[in-house]
């Protein structure tokens, strides 16, 4: 292939990565965004075979292979709520990718290379190792292989200060002529520099620091296109960074927090650490029967979905509870915070599954002023993104967040395991409000048998 076809090609795949982004914008777009995603991955593929025609083509194969396999067999077997972990991962193999050819790259390197050139290499290496060693962290706390909550300890400011020196020294170092001997510190310092970024972050605000090392991955993706000369890689990575950091302003936004403190509060002693004790304060609970003559006699239902539901895999239940409330004419609705779940689109997708319409599903700003005519809130394994202590306890660290107006409503229904907090660690006083009704147990079986208790009626 000539360099004016592999240009094209380049620019078709580009397109492709475009629309797709457009398309995944929107949940009735989104597969066919992804198709044309794939496509446009597939194509970039083919073109840098035709165009580089590499030496070692064997074991390049083979290791596509090996990663397609994992991949494929990662698609199809990681379970909804696993699906948080797998973008963490995949953000850390993209930042290690990176690293480990920008490290190549400044090893292979003549001294008449140019400045530029090294100063993107040694950029390279920095921000894939943060964005490796963060994500596998950030892996371990969501796939409960240590502590969820802040990790935090004396001196820890200074230390990630130091590291931080340390990085942009041996940055520094690097285009000044160092070579390897300066790319392999700044990649272990810059590993230890991502573990400290991540440690003191926990409870909610992991997923924040999901969707920033996914922007960073990105970064590290156009930062070693550069390197490497490759167009497409700094199209490809500048859109992912760029999307994320978006999202990740989001996200924060949503959170009613600056990224700043999500990162740092810690730090400075606005801990994101809550309490996980259970509490013993009593509330009024009721069975099967009782909730479903409440939800059967209602005009009109909100339910509000978290990550409770998609633990339990209750998406088809609920689906089938709603169509059996609507054949009774009772108008049902989904109130979508926008950090439901453990990433964003979570409860979405995790609905979609399930055959619910998109048009049912509502954004925080839309359903908010529809809750006070609601009769009842059925809340599914969600707590934090309808706890009141978001707007009066200050202090809290869920305190400023924007939430469910689910208290707004004439009868709150809770579907819940246990009086264990949610993911902040933040009890939840709404659980004791006296419109609030609890229905303990799995989620799954106790819509199961609410859907035949309505039957009933």
């Amino acid at each position: 292939m000539n360099a004016t076809g592999s240009s094209l090609a380049y620019l078709l795949a580009a397109v492709c990565f475009i629309v797709a982004l457009k398309g995944l914008s929107s949940p009735k777009r989104a597969r066919l965004g992804n198709v044309i995603g794939a496509a446009g991955a597939l194509v970039s593929l083919v073109v840098v075979f035709l165009v580089e025609r590499p030496e070692r083509l064997a074991p390049i194969l083979a290791a596509i292979v090996v990663g397609a396999a994992i991949g494929l067999v990662a698609a199809r077997r990681v379970a909804m709520t696993g699906m948080p972990q797998m973008v963490a991962i995949f953000n850390g193999v993209g930042g290690a990718a990176g690293a480990l050819i920008a490290v190549l790259e400044i090893s292979e390197a003549s001294a008449a290379a140019a400045v530029s050139q090294q100063v993107v290499a040694a950029f390279t290496v920095f921000i894939g190792a943060v964005t490796f060693a963060g994500s596998v962290l950030t892996f371990a706390k969501l796939q409960e292989l240590m502590t969820g909550r802040p990790v935090i300890f004396p001196g820890g400011r200074w230390v990630f200060g130091t590291l931080l020196v340390l990085a942009v020294a041996g940055a520094v170092w690097v285009p000044l002529g160092g070579a390897l001997p300066a790319a392999l510190p700044l990649f272990v310092v810059s590993l230890a520099l991502g573990l400290m970024l991540v440690l003191p972050v926990g409870g909610a605000d992991v997923p924040i620091v999901i969707s920033l090392l996914n922007a960073c991955s990105g970064i590290t993706v156009a930062a070693s296109g550069y390197v490497l000369g490759n167009t497409l890689l700094i199209v490809a990575g500048t859109l992912v960074g760029a999307s994320g950091s978006l999202l990740t302003q989001m996200m924060a936004k949503a959170m009613g927090r600056s990224l700043a403190n999500i990162l740092f509060g810690a730090f400075a002693g606005g801990s994101t650490l809550g309490d996980t004790t259970m509490s013993d304060r009593p509330v009024r609970s009721a069975g099967p029967e009782d909730i479903a003559i409440l939800l059967g006699y209602a005009r009109k239902v909100i339910v509000a979905p978290g990550y409770g539901l998609a633990v339990a895999q209750a998406q088809h239940a609920l689906s089938d509870l709603a169509d059996e409330l609507e054949g009774r004419g009772i108008e049902v609705s989904y109130a979508i915070h926008p950090v439901a779940g453990r990433m964003p689109g979570h409860m979405n997708v995790l609905l979609a599954e399930a055959d619910v319409p998109y048009e049912k599903l509502k954004e925080m700003d839309v359903i908010n002023p529809e809750f006070k005519t609601a009769d009842v809130v059925l809340v599914v394994g969600a707590n934090d993104v309808v706890n009141p202590a978001a707007r009066s306890v200050e202090g809290s660290p869920i305190y400023g967040m924007p939430i469910l107006s689910a208290d707004e409503a004439r009868s709150i229904v809770f579907l819940k395991r246990s009086m264990r907090p949610g993911f902040a660690g933040v009890e939840n006083e709404l659980l004791h409000d006296e419109k609030t009704t609890l229905l303990f147990g799995d989620a799954k079986e106790t819509i199961t048998k609410l859907v035949a208790a309505v039957r009933a009626l």
